[in-house]
């Protein structure tokens, strides 16, 4: 973990390191990096993985795990991620560590002093405005959680849609210098569902390997559905809630004043339908 933050910082706070960020973040690369993790050659990587992020193993489906990537996207055993089915509770998408933004005037993200806004995120004025007043959730992904993901609630949802980018680390060291969610690859859907209005729900992608794999196009979706998963990279999910559709729980609410994230699971009740 030293040597991964010191990598980081050189490339993110040294002259040297920014001449050297570019190439490493170029879908060339990405997408050479991810033929290797697909490969079977990459199985040596998986025990070292292990050990270093304490997984338990016993917790996955373990069979047919040819590669390094296989093991990335494992899935969770029955019965290890319950959903909670009540239609008025809001549910996370995902693991991860939660912080949550009220939208004003657009502006979403402040972090590490920079800004990111819906408009941007989404590259879609008319769109945004759908969400202004409302909540933006972040759901960040570090490498040792589940990385596969479901939708929150039933409903009918649009296509997918990809938006290309530069991809850079979502590790808080890199969000210093880069909006990285709005230099990041991501995927979106718009989710017509059955309790919380329009739900936006996007994907994003990662440094060297980010790469987001989605089941299901248009078409209708049920609540828990597993929606997709990322293969190998820090990933993040966002959702975009319109106002007056969700009440947060308030300790998560309380925390992101804060500036202190809520590790969640996948399933777990973080809200209720108003």
């Amino acid at each position: 973990m030293v040597i991964i933050m010191d990598t980081l910082h050189f490339l993110y706070h040294t002259t040297a390191g920014r001449i050297l960020l570019k190439p490493l973040t170029s879908p060339a690369l990405s997408k050479l990096c991810g033929t290797f993790l697909d490969s079977r050659l990459s199985h040596f990587l998986i025990s070292p993985f292990i050990r270093h992020n304490r997984i338990k193993t016993s917790d996955y489906e373990m069979t047919h795990i040819r590669s390094f990537n296989d093991f990335f996207c494992r899935k969770i055993r029955r019965g290890m991620r319950p959903i909670d089915m009540d239609p008025q509770n809001l549910i996370a998408p995902c693991d991860g560590l939660l912080s949550v933004w009220k939208i004003r005037e657009d502006t979403v993200l402040p972090i590490k002093q920079s800004h990111y806004t819906v408009t941007s995120l989404l590259r879609n004025k008319k769109l945004a405005r759908h969400y202004h007043s409302g909540y933006c959730l972040v759901f960040r992904l570090c490498v040792d959680h589940y990385h596969r993901y479901c939708y929150v609630d039933s409903g009918l949802k649009s296509r997918n849609i990809k938006i290309p980018g530069i991809l850079h680390t979502v590790r808080p060291i890199a969000l210093e210098q880069y909006p990285v969610f709005t230099e990041n690859s991501r995927e979106y859907t718009r989710i017509r569902t059955q309790h919380f209005g329009v739900v936006t729900q996007m994907e994003v992608g990662a440094m060297l390997v980010g790469r987001i794999v989605n089941h299901k196009g248009k078409g209708n979706i049920t609540r828990g559905q597993e929606k997709g998963f990322f293969q190998y990279g820090g990933s993040t999910i966002i959702l975009l809630l319109e106002p007056g559709q969700a009440a947060i729980r308030p300790d998560i609410l309380e925390a992101s004043l804060h500036n202190r994230e809520t590790p969640v699971k996948m399933g777990e009740v973080i809200g209720h339908a108003e």
